[in-house]
């Protein structure tokens, strides 16, 4: 009889704690709290350079996954990005740095993303090709691609420090550099059937630094879609030199997000 006094003990309080424990959960599911972050990187990079971002992330009690774009088509990118949101357990912040913020303007439409985070992002329309948002304005003289015979391309090795990671460490601009993922560039040329941006609010991180591109184009795009804007000091690679102004943006866009999904 004493054997079983601790087993019933157990049992009553497991009865007594679980039906409030599964209210908890049925609360956060009901209220629509946002707690799942999707990273899309961009061009010429892999997903490991979110990972700054990802600590900030977990650390705050996000479940946030990592997209590896193959950067072979607008098509394939959308694509890996949408089998990373169908394992979501339910809405979801989608994050794109750079040319990712094309891969999220197309697959963001998809049923399980609440909000959009343009992290130095391109954010063309639907109908539109990402060549045509660099229209109208300036250079970026330090920012050289080199194209190669088979159409791919990678960012000029002696320019990469300047026009990518200046921010950074040399160690790290040149691991950077060394592990560049290239690019077909024909994906600038492909036009875009979804806007995302148009049904989803939307919050941007403009790197004031960026080499990558103009100022004023960054900003442009922001203000089109409509995205709540945080400006920081920072290169083309703000993901990994400012990765707790970036998580502070995907917070905000997850609280956000969840009042406006009620």
């Amino acid at each position: 009889m004493i054997k079983l006094i601790p087993a019933v003990l157990a049992a009553a309080l497991a009865a007594s704690i679980s039906p409030s424990a599964q209210a908890h959960d049925a609360a956060a599911r009901d209220s629509g709290q946002v707690k799942n972050v999707v990273l899309v990187h961009g061009a010429f990079a892999d997903g490991s350079g979110w990972r700054p971002v990802y600590d900030e992330l977990t650390a705050r009690g996000y479940r946030v996954s990592i997209v590896q774009n193959p950067l072979t088509s607008l098509a394939d990118d959308v694509k890996a990005t949408q089998r990373v949101l169908d394992r979501q357990d339910g809405p979801t912040i989608l994050v794109g740095h750079s040319w990712g913020g094309t891969v999220i303007t197309e697959a963001g439409v998809h049923d399980k993303v609440a909000g959009l985070v343009y992290v130095s992002a391109l954010a063309p329309d639907a109908g539109e090709t990402t060549a045509q948002q660099y229209a109208g304005f300036a250079p970026t003289p330090e920012f050289v691609i080199e194209t190669g015979s088979d159409g791919y391309g990678f960012i000029s090795p002696a320019k990469f420090k300047a026009g990518f990671a200046h921010d950074t460490s040399d160690a790290d601009a040149a691991f950077l550099r060394d592990s560049q993922v290239p690019i077909n560039m024909s994906v600038f040329g492909t036009k875009l059937t979804q806007a995302a941006w148009r049904t989803k609010p939307s919050w941007a991180v403009i790197a004031t630094e960026d080499k990558a591109f103009d100022q004023a184009m960054l900003i442009h795009m922001a203000e089109r879609i409509q995205a709540r804007i945080t400006k920081v000091a920072a290169s083309h690679a703000v993901f990994m030199t400012q990765p707790k102004v970036v998580a502070d943006t995907i917070d905000r866009a997850a609280k956000e997000a969840r009042r406006s999904t009620k």
